[in-house]
């Protein structure tokens, strides 16, 4: 089975397509002909000139959901697609929140496998091929569908770069959701936004993450005062996630988020696999940690032993003389 054919899900927040959407755009032009959009909200329309920019030639717009969650409805209505005989060849999708809920929910309805935790997609002789890290990242598998219906991906973050080809905007035509019973009648009633400062954890080009290494909770601030100084973001290790010291959204790692900044700093934190895997393709590493065996000094291109209370408020008090 040749891959004529690619859709994206593409995913809108804030009025603007996420990052890993574009990349994953930016990766199907060069594995298919024609590259599509789903989208879903009421702003789509208003991403039409982005999403053609970056390759696509026509969204295929779910609409307003009216409160529900995305799964449902999205998944019902590429399904619909799929079954008319207007679908794609293969089905890439964020490894998101909702981006997992729609990929879940499609291959139940499609009764196809979902290839999950993709790092990688080449072309291959019967369709596409996709790389897996596994056991921490310290391997790489490869797996290609081998049935017939349209191939799904979940795709980790930062595993292309987005890249805009400079098209015209895309052609938006409606996605119908077909009936879909009691399953879509959950009905999102509040929503929440983190307030924070700076840029993004997962966009910005410098990242500081503490670990446990730091004693305690108060000694974060020594973390979120260096990410200002660099105009970069705070990250952290699950360790200290786990305990409370910061929300999830700080978490970088295998659960947590990826990142892969001009230069990210790991301050006690000691390496385990899980947060490897989230930040060791960042462009620069820098570790502290006074246990000269950390595992972090292994992918680290400049490590210094030593104690991050110590080293911290030295680095912290040059940024501020610099300035």
């Amino acid at each position: 089975m040749s891959v004529d054919k690619i859709w994206v899900l593409a995913e809108v927040v804030d009025g603007a397509p996420i990052t890993t959407s574009l990349e994953l755009i930016s990766q199907a032009r060069s594995l298919a002909g024609a590259v599509e959009a789903v989208a879903w909200g009421d702003s789509t329309a208003s991403v039409a000139g982005t999403l053609g920019e970056y390759g696509v030639t026509t969204i295929h717009d779910v609409g307003d959901l009216g409160g529900a969650l995305p799964g449902v409805p999205v998944a019902a209505s590429i399904a619909a697609a799929v079954e008319a005989g207007s679908g794609p060849d293969a089905i890439l999708i964020p490894a998101t929140y909702d981006g997992r809920d729609v990929a879940g929910r499609l291959s139940v309805r499609l009764d196809q496998p979902v290839l999950t935790n993709v790092v990688d997609l080449t072309a291959g002789g019967s369709g596409l091929v996709s790389e897996h890290a596994i056991f921490g990242g310290s391997q790489v598998l490869s797996a290609q569908f081998t049935g017939e219906g349209p191939q799904i991906f979940v795709v980790r973050a930062k595993s292309f770069p987005a890249e805009a080809s400079g098209g015209s905007p895309a052609s938006v035509v409606a996605a119908p959701v077909p009936d879909t019973g009691a399953t879509n009648s959950a009905r999102i009633v509040a929503r929440h936004v983190e307030e924070r400062t700076g840029p993004k954890l997962d966009e910005a080009d410098v990242v500081v993450s503490g670990g446990r290494g730091l004693g305690e909770k108060d000694q974060y601030a020594l973390i979120e005062e260096l990410a200002t100084l660099l105009h970069g973001a705070a990250g952290a290790s699950r360790a200290i996630v786990d305990a409370g010291w910061v929300p999830y959204s700080h978490q970088v790692g295998q659960t947590g988020k990826t990142v892969k900044p001009t230069v990210y700093m790991a301050c006690g934190i000691s390496g385990a696999t899980q947060h490897l895997v989230g930040m060791k393709n960042s462009k620069n590493i820098v570790a502290i940690n006074k246990d000269q065996d950390a595992p972090i000094f292994s992918v680290a291109d400049l490590g210094i032993v030593g104690d991050v209370h110590k080293v911290l408020p030295q680095l912290i008090e040059a940024l501020k003389a610099r300035s």
